[in-house]
């Protein structure tokens, strides 16, 4: 566990907030905890998943966590589970101690901007939502292996066919064990902290989104920014 002394150096969700209010969300953003050194000196496993997939506000999120294959039972402690069946309370005290692990876990999210989306949809190019998502899962991966971590295992929440989208990835990364399933962040802990840290940062984003109308906005915000939210209705 991480020491008193060095919970000063983590990363909390005023630093989502700031990061994300201090950004243009018109582009994509990608945010990333410190790699803990024994993610470098030990084989990891790495989990994928994402949040904002169809709202009509905000950004799509995707997530990766990462952590040594000896410390998996870590994430059972801490109460990974799949982050829609967690109250917004418990995603974001999971996602707190996820930080506070500095020296056992590992995360980095990309939020993809609306603007990015609808201008990929509109490409002469057919360039579907799946064909998005699985980019940016692949960029996760990539920057994950770039800034040193040993991964030698990948978890994924499958977007569109599981088998499809396992050969893709087995394709850009034949030197990774790969499984891309169903529901794998009711699966495997690593995809539900993956979850956890998409959700908890879409939220942030939401919480200090900006319009460049300079719209105002109630003081019930904009809730999840799903069609079937209270403040959307």
């Amino acid at each position: 566990m991480t020491s008193e002394s060095e919970h000063k150096n983590t990363f909390h969700e005023s630093t989502l907030s700031l990061k994300f209010s201090s950004h243009d969300n018109s582009s994509n953003l990608m945010i990333s905890s410190n790699v803990p050194r024994v993610c470098v000196e030990e084989p990891c496993i790495l989990g994928v998943d994402e949040a904002g997939r169809g709202p009509v506000l905000g950004p799509m999120v995707y997530g990766i966590c990462y952590c040594p294959i000896s410390k998996q039972e870590l994430l059972k402690d801490l109460g990974c589970a799949d982050s829609k069946t967690l109250t917004e309370e418990k995603r974001k005290d999971i996602f707190t101690k996820i930080c506070q692990e500095t020296e056992s876990l590992g995360w980095i999210i990309e939020a993809i901007a609306p603007n990015s989306i609808c201008n990929a949809m509109l490409k002469r190019q057919k360039y579907s939502l799946n064909q998005v998502a699985q980019d940016s899962t692949v960029l996760l991966i990539k920057k994950a292996l770039e800034t040193g971590v040993n991964v030698t295992e990948v978890y994924v929440d499958t977007v569109g066919p599981s088998e499809k989208y396992q050969d893709k990835l087995l394709e850009i990364f034949p030197h990774l064990k790969i499984t891309v399933a169903k529901k794998a962040d009711s699966i495997y802990p690593i995809v539900s902290a993956a979850s956890i840290c998409a959700k908890v940062s879409r939220d942030e984003a939401l919480n200090v989104w900006t319009f460049p109308e300079q719209l105002q906005v109630s003081e019930e915000g904009y809730g999840s920014g799903y069609p079937n939210g209270n403040q959307m209705k």
